[in-house]
């Protein structure tokens, strides 16, 4: 009633005044429930839920199809995610509280705190023979570098190593699960930058360098850490790295394929990473848990800091994190594929949005609005402009960003673009 009684009175003022006032907005629930049952009715995936928190209360909640298809398990309020990417949010969150009680500084070389990257260099072409020419980087690696995807740090190839950085990576094989976090940063050190510090936005395993750095500041391991620290002090009491097997009922399965035949992934892979008792927790991946629990962490984000009078970070650290960190002489040439996420940038972990939608097929959303996502196309972001959080859900590869976009649109509207930026 408040908000119809405040569109009213907008109507009365002057055009140039109501043009100033930001448009009343609600998310459109009976869109969401409509694109999910869309989605897996055309074989888009086989399940997916979204939940929506708007103005300081629970606004939607929606499902359709199978957590487990071949089970017939559909999708449940308390279904289990392996959300991927989505961890390195809540990895960033853990590292920026240590930084809060002075453990490290942004701008410090990384290897004052890991020593094992003293050594780093550059991959800069190939000798005659095919040996690589190395040599030292113009300045050191950071760690606010490493918490902006700027290290010039690898991922590993995503085919046939194409350099040396990908060679060595291959070889050490640094994220296998069979590695500790140390051991993982032992290896990581080994492998030659791609790029000088600071000049080329590289997605990487930069964030998990992040874990190892939270370890060796803390004095815990990084999940005891991020589980002492965040999980508990917010109540998310279903999310962690290793699960037990009491909880497998309520795990998603991942579905990969085209359109309309997605396979299911076979237990030895879809289990590996925390069923099977693997020493690796990565800061980069490999957190389970429900959509009520990440939208737990989600609500503090848009709490900044805070959450039922519990405070996991400081507003000025959140709005650290959720603005965007890379310079501006980081051309879109060289930002990969982060281009195509929106008008925007990157913060710590985060994707920052900027600018407002410049065409109808780019993402909806808020400036301000800050997100990542997971590589069995899972969601979340944040909109301080709204008062909202969403979490979007599913288990399908390859990763989807058309599912991103519709779900965005179904949220939003197709015309929304939001309030202006700078």
């Amino acid at each position: 009633m408040i908000k119809a009684i405040a569109g009213a009175a907008l109507m009365l003022l002057p055009v140039s005044v109501a043009a100033q006032e930001p448009a009343l907005f609600a998310p459109n629930c009976a869109a969401i429930a409509t694109f999910l049952d869309r989605a897996v009715k055309e074989g888009r995936t086989v399940g997916a839920s979204a939940l929506v928190w708007h103005d300081g209360a629970e606004a939607c909640f929606a499902t359709a199809g199978d957590a487990d298809r071949e089970a017939a398990h559909p999708i449940a309020r308390d279904t289990l995610f392996q959300i991927y990417s989505m961890t390195k949010p809540v990895t960033g969150t853990a590292l920026m509280q240590l930084w809060e009680r002075g453990k490290f500084g942004l701008d410090d070389p990384l290897e004052w705190h890991l020593p094992e990257y003293a050594a780093l260099k550059v991959a800069d072409g190939t000798n005659p023979d095919g040996s690589p020419i190395l040599r030292d980087p113009r300045r050191k690696v950071t760690v606010r570098d490493v918490l902006r995807h700027t290290a010039g740090f690898t991922y590993g190839p995503e085919g046939p190593p194409q350099n040396a950085a990908d060679r060595v990576w291959a070889e050490l094989q640094p994220l296998s699960s069979t590695n500790t976090l140390a051991e993982f940063s032992q290896k990581m050190a080994q492998a030659p930058l791609l790029f000088d510090p600071g000049t080329h936005w590289n997605y990487s395993a930069g964030v998990d360098v992040q874990a190892r750095l939270v370890e060796v500041l803390s004095g815990q391991p990084f999940a005891e850490y991020v589980a002492q620290h965040i999980f508990q002090p917010l109540g998310m009491t279903d999310s962690g790295w290793k699960r037990t097997a009491a909880d497998r009922p309520r795990l998603a399965r991942i579905y990969e394929g085209e359109n309309g035949a997605l396979a299911p992934w076979p237990d030895d892979r879809l289990l590996n990473a925390n069923f099977m008792g693997q020493p690796m927790t990565m800061g980069g991946s490999g957190i389970v848990t429900t959509v009520d629990d990440y939208m737990t962490f989600a609500r503090m984000l848009l709490g900044e800091g805070t959450l039922n009078g519990v405070r996991i970070l400081k507003p000025s650290t959140i709005r650290l994190m959720a603005s965007d960190q890379l310079d501006p002489r980081i051309a879109p040439a060289n930002r990969s594929w982060l281009v195509g996420k929106g008008g925007g940038g990157f913060g710590f972990n985060v994707f920052v949005r900027t600018a407002r939608p410049a065409t109808p097929d780019e993402n909806r959303g808020s400036v301000g609005e800050f997100y990542w996502d997971g590589y069995p196309s899972m969601l979340f972001w944040v909109d301080p402009a709204q008062n909202m959080a969403v979490v979007f859900a599913t288990q399908k590869l390859p990763f989807d960003s058309d599912l991103h976009r519709d779900v965005r649109v179904a949220v939003y509207g197709a015309d929304y673009t939001g309030p202006p930026g700078d």
